[in-house]
């Protein structure tokens, strides 16, 4: 079972939550630069959030299924459709051999995700089959690539409503060990100063701009390098923050003035190049407690399925499906 890729967008890769554990030897987790987006396709196709999918970096492609299969597609909102019908986004479908899905352009957010009934089985390494292409892992999917799904009865017809996260917004942050070193009238100026996202940004990181002057630490020149993690805010020497994301360098020298917090993470890497951001500081005890609801909401998102409810008009074989089953009384 498999998905022929006929045409396919720049920079879409393979993505799952990433491989752990080797940050010592200077790699990065990688992954799904939205993880939520990985969640809520598992939970319309009722399968792990552990499996991998296709990671669209704001365009799609064309895929032909080769056998009966279910799909879903969850993330950055695209035009999407099956043999020329249009089809629900956040939603789960089925498609039968033969039939082609193409998704356009992202609409609204950066990263959209075709996720596949028992995930996509492409090869693994140490122990994940996340592409990192910055670190030479896996290449980006080209026209005429087959993406290996490993089958499974994954449910179909339902629909997840998923929180805006398109647009920008509030980003919560931490204070990191170089805080300390941004006075504090420039910290107050960072939390009161509105961002937009610069038009550079990849999975290593997004650049924001803003109206105002740059942002600088005391003696920044002489910061040694020091691990880093995605969601740390970088300064670079223009004084513009850059927001490390999946495939951030592990160390760096740049002063960090905050972390943003994991459980925001999809909101910033969805942000769209012009839309607007803020910074809001808080506590370690609350940004524990924001991330516990977090995974809390996770486990929950299966509970938060519903059916699709179809267009008839959109149903070209309305006429074989059992409408009414039995018979009725109008008397009783």
């Amino acid at each position: 079972m498999s998905l022929i890729v006929h045409r396919i967008g720049p920079a879409c890769t393979i993505q799952d939550q990433g491989r752990a554990g080797y940050l010592d030897q200077g790699l990065s987790r990688s992954g799904a630069a939205d993880l939520l987006a990985l969640h809520e396709g598992a939970a319309l196709l009722g399968q792990s959030p552990e499996l991998a999918a296709l990671e669209m970096a704001g365009l799609g492609g064309e895929f032909e299924a080769t056998q009966p299969m279910s799909i879903a597609v969850t993330g950055a909102t695209m035009q999407a459709s099956i043999d020329g019908s249009p089809m629900v986004w956040n939603a789960s479908h089925h498609m039968e051999a033969g039939q082609r899905l193409t998704i356009g352009a992202a609409t609204r957010g950066n990263y959209g995700y075709l996720h596949v009934g028992g995930g996509i089985a492409s090869e693994e390494f140490l122990g994940s089959r996340s592409a990192h292409l910055t670190a030479k892992i896996g290449q980006a999917v080209q026209s005429g690539d087959t993406l290996p799904a490993r089958g499974g009865s994954g449910t179909t017809g339902m629909k997840l409503r998923s929180d805006d996260r398109f647009s920008g917004g509030v980003l919560r942050v931490i204070a990191s060990f170089q805080t300390p070193l941004f006075d504090t009238d420039t910290l107050d100026r960072f939390t009161q100063t509105e961002f937009q996202r610069g038009s550079r940004a990849n999975r290593m990181g997004m650049q924001l701009d803003n109206d105002g002057e740059g942002f600088a630490a005391k003696g920044q020149l002489n910061i040694l390098s020091e691990v880093i993690t995605p969601g740390d805010i970088q300064m670079t020497g223009t004084g513009n923050p850059f927001i490390l994301l999946p495939e951030c360098q592990t160390t760096g020298g740049y002063p960090r003035i905050a972390t943003v917090l994991p459980c925001d993470l999809p909101r910033a890497a969805q942000t769209p190049t012009g839309a607007k951001v803020r910074f809001q500081f808080v506590s370690l005890d609350e940004a524990i407690a924001l991330q516990a609801a977090y995974k809390a909401e996770l486990v929950r998102l299966p509970a938060r399925i519903e059916p699709l409810v179809r267009d008839p008009h959109d149903i070209p074989d309305l006429l074989s499906y059992q409408l009414i089953s039995g018979m009725i009384s109008a008397n009783d």
